[in-house]
């Protein structure tokens, strides 16, 4: 008999609760579409497995029997459809498991279901015309963020402990933001991509998770990492570090008060943990984020176009994703090898300034999550859109044009209650010593998820 008496705190407990027998597998899966039906208002899943109850662990890795949702968009699980949060896309459930699906199964995990994306990936926000819309547990009046919003939502509702998720312009790291979680976007390299997912937007894209704590990030990592079978070697993981020098990027004047103030909070417990902080302008990275929005407009457009190989349907497609069709369509050979050059120049700017840090300290959204309608897509200024994400998370394509890892948390509540987070990033291979970095933080306990896993009682 289940008898566990108040909800894991994450997956990690989750999973000891299960090895030890206070709670079975399929209790925990019980409990997990339990609170999924309970949650349904939020929007967070888009299509769930009718037999998932039955569904049981197909490895004895250390996350055995943790439930998981997957993010509609990315390497495929198999039995899982891939619709890509579009009508263009029926769902092909009979794709096999990609390389990460098999780890992910490996670990432990069992997959029951997908949650929302907005159209093939697209926006900040997780508002798909074909649905459901995705709402933040913390206000629903507010989104989630996107692409990864759906997964955001649900782990922070406490439907699942942590979810699987992808980052190609911040599409981790913004709903992690904007939800309360921990949020990694691995190094380049560091996660396999294969065997379909392997351009992986021309390298910047990830997949990983978002988790509710640490130590779920921490111990999920060596349970996909690692041998990623191309397209470039794996990173040799950083030591975690003693003594670093952090750069505190806080002069942005397009960051509202409470977030710029968070950073120097930050700063002042990094600084107490043995670390060296030192200002480092916002100017100085002005050039280099400039790039990668650039390249990220690029890549993405330039992928839609090779995606379609004839005009979709237009009622199956958004007004704001046919725009980006058109523009992929519209760049030349000799435009796509520049924006590659740039990317590469980028890449290595970045690393002049880790000359000087060790990490970055940066800003994760210049404001509070944004109400729903923020993003919308039934219009085709696809610059409008862009200026729109980019003003919101200034610092998310930095990390995915040059290859670097970067983690956001939080680090307090505002006055509303909403989370208060921080980014970090590191040189390419500095992975896990963001993680033991964050340690720092995260102990200080500023925030308290609101909502246990499950629903149950703490």
């Amino acid at each position: 008999m289940d008898r566990m008496n108040a909800a894991p705190s994450d997956a990690t407990e989750l999973a000891g609760n299960i090895a030890s027998g206070a709670i079975s597998a399929r209790g925990a899966m019980t409990l997990a579409l339990t609170h999924a039906t309970a949650c349904g208002n939020l929007g967070a899943i888009s299509w769930q497995n009718a037999g998932a109850a039955e569904l049981s662990a197909t490895g004895a890795g250390p996350f055995a029997g943790v439930p998981l949702l997957v993010k509609d968009l990315g390497g495929p699980f198999a039995g899982i459809p891939l619709r890509l949060g579009s009508a263009a896309f029926a769902g092909d459930a009979g794709l096999g498991d990609s390389d990460l699906a098999a780890r992910f199964r490996a670990a432990g995990f069992v997959a029951f279901g997908a949650t929302t994306v907005p159209e093939l990936g697209l926006s900040l926000a997780s508002e798909p015309v074909v649905g459901p819309v995705c709402r933040n547990p913390l206000n629903p009046a507010l989104s989630p963020g996107g692409s990864s919003g759906g997964a955001a939502a649900a782990v922070a509702a406490g439907i699942v402990p942590l979810a699987h998720a992808t980052d190609a312009g911040g599409s981790i790291r913004v709903p992690a933001a904007a939800c309360g979680l921990v949020g990694l976007k691995p190094s380049l390299g560091a996660m396999p991509g294969g065997p379909g997912f392997g351009n992986a937007l021309g390298g910047i894209a990830s997949e990983f998770a978002v988790t509710r704590s640490l130590r779920d990030a921490r111990a999920l990592w060596p349970c996909l990492a690692g041998q990623a079978r191309g397209p470039v070697p794996d990173p040799a993981q950083l030591p975690e570090g003693v003594g670093l020098t952090i750069g505190l990027v806080a002069d942005t004047d397009d960051i509202v008060p409470d977030r710029q103030a968070v950073l120097a909070e930050a700063a002042r417990t990094l600084e107490a943990a043995g670390h060296k902080v030192i200002d480092l302008s916002a100017r100085q990275l002005a050039p280099i984020r400039s790039i990668c929005d650039r390249v990220f407009d690029t890549y993405v457009s330039v992928n839609l176009a090779a995606a379609f190989a004839e005009d979709p349907v237009p009622d199956l497609v958004e007004p704001l994703t046919r725009a980006f069709l058109a523009r992929g369509r519209a760049i030349g050979a000799p435009q796509l090898w520049n924006m590659m050059t740039e990317a590469t120049q980028a890449s290595h700017a970045l690393w002049r300034i880790f000359d000087q840090v060790d990490i970055l300290l940066t800003p994760m959204l210049a404001s509070a999550p944004l109400p729903l309608g923020s993003f919308p897509t039934d219009h085709a200024d696809v610059d409008l859109h862009l200026s729109r994400m980019s003003a919101f998370a200034p610092y998310a394509t930095l990390a995915n044009v040059t290859g670097a890892p970067a983690l956001t948390l939080p680090f307090g509540a505002d006055a509303e209650g909403l989370p208060l987070p921080v980014q970090l990033i590191a040189p390419m291979g500095g992975d896990l010593r963001l993680l033991a970095l964050a340690d720092a933080l995260e102990c200080e306990g500023r925030w308290q998820h609101p909502f246990p896993v499950f629903g149950g009682p703490r």
